[in-house]
């Protein structure tokens, strides 16, 4: 036995080399061309002490074997033998959706660049179909598997599956035990949109709103209602008076069509003049202002939505409209950091438990500059004509 921490030599095998077995094993560590490991990278994947990683790397350095590319930095001298192709498995929450169609395709973008194999199966929002598609991903032999699932009762079970199999798994947006998190940094995004609402208030309603309505998706649990606390907080950080005024929580169930119904349902009985509206995706932002405008009450409301979805940034270039804002996400970089994610878990690298994307208010202000594209995409989803 070495003095490593966890490569072994066979002591009775005279015809071995161990500082060539060494060697090896810290060659073994760089899995892509021009892939920088540190020293303690080297260390943990090789489970050789660091300081017999050192003289290894000082030795193929010298030897032109290594490249020194920073302080304890290092890269191998020449190309290694191509890895074995990764399979990863995306079960997708529901393709009809802006956001989730742009989360699919720049997955698939980021996996054919990464030369990785996607397996994609699709939760149609059914907590059924998505426990059908874990027991396929897992027959699939997938070597890791990332959930976008939106039923929070259904997340352990799914997470326990995947457990059982040795599968390691990425859950975006919500959350599920043991599993790596991607997504939104909820409570911070529903804040930034408080705040938008808040500044709304003092600009044009004179510090005044009769009713603060906060359009929720119950299904998708606790985590996302941070979303909704995050806005309330934001309105009442911004305008201290609003924690007088009556708040009113809608399920809308993340749909379009479903937060069109809760919210005609609530205005026939709502005399209100000014409500604040906080909903938790802009489909159920878009639905509450169709039921406004419906009931002739444009001008009662002031709306903030989350994703900033191509459908919401069509609304924000409206002349007069009463979506002030939505929260990005920036759905169509989620499959560059998931790629990065998955692949560091796969070649055993040290990763957090949560990786947040980044978030921006997107408003009418600054919706072409942020995305002066999209008038070559431009799309609007039928549901919402």
């Amino acid at each position: 036995m070495d003095n490593s921490r966890g490569t072994r030599i066979p002591g009775n095998n005279r015809y071995l080399v161990k500082s060539i077995m060494h060697a090896a094993a810290v060659l073994r560590t760089f899995q892509f061309p021009g892939e920088i490991l540190g020293l303690k990278d080297v260390a943990s994947r090789s489970r050789l002490n660091k300081g017999l990683c050192f003289r290894v790397l000082y030795t193929l350095h010298e030897s032109g074997l290594v490249e020194k590319v920073g302080e304890n930095q290092y890269r191998l001298a020449f190309s290694p033998a191509r890895p074995r192709k990764f399979r990863i498995g995306y079960a997708d929450q529901d393709r009809t959706s802006s956001f989730s169609r742009e989360v699919f395709d720049g997955l698939v973008r980021a996996c054919q660049r990464a030369q990785i194999e996607l397996i994609m199966v699709d939760n149609r929002r059914d907590p059924k179909a998505a426990l059908k598609n874990a027991d396929r991903l897992i027959h699939e032999h997938v070597d890791l598997a990332v959930e976008f699932q939106i039923d929070e009762q259904t997340a352990p079970t799914i997470a326990s599956k995947f457990q059982n199999a040795g599968i390691p798994l990425i859950a975006i947006d919500i959350p599920h035990p043991g599993a790596v998190y991607f997504g939104a940094d909820n409570y911070a995004a529903g804040l930034m949109a408080g705040r938008c609402l808040g500044h709304y208030v003092k600009k044009e309603w004179q510090d005044t709103a009769d009713e603060i309505l906060l359009l929720e998706i119950s299904q998708a649990g606790s985590l996302i209602r941070m979303r909704s606390d995050g806005m309330l907080a934001g309105i009442r950080e911004v305008v201290p008076a609003s924690n007088k005024w009556p708040v009113l929580r809608l399920d809308a169930k993340g749909e379009f069509k479903a937060a069109l119904d809760c919210v005609r349902k609530h205005l026939r009985t709502c005399n209100a003049k000014r409500i604040l509206v906080g909903a938790a995706n802009d489909p159920i932002a878009l639905g509450a202002l169709r039921a406004f405008q419906e009931a002739g009450r444009s001008s009662h409301c002031a709306v903030v939505g989350q994703n900033a979805e191509p459908e919401a940034r069509a609304e924000l270039r409206q002349s007069g409209t009463r979506l002030i804002g939505s929260v990005a996400y920036f759905p169509e970089r989620y499959g560059d950091m998931i790629v990065q994610l998955a692949t560091d878990i796969l070649v055993g690298k040290n990763v957090p438990p949560a990786e947040f994307t980044a978030h921006q208010l997107i408003t009418p202000q600054n919706v072409d500059r942020l995305y002066p594209n999209d008038s070559l995409f431009a799309r609007v989803a039928p549901e919402y004509n």
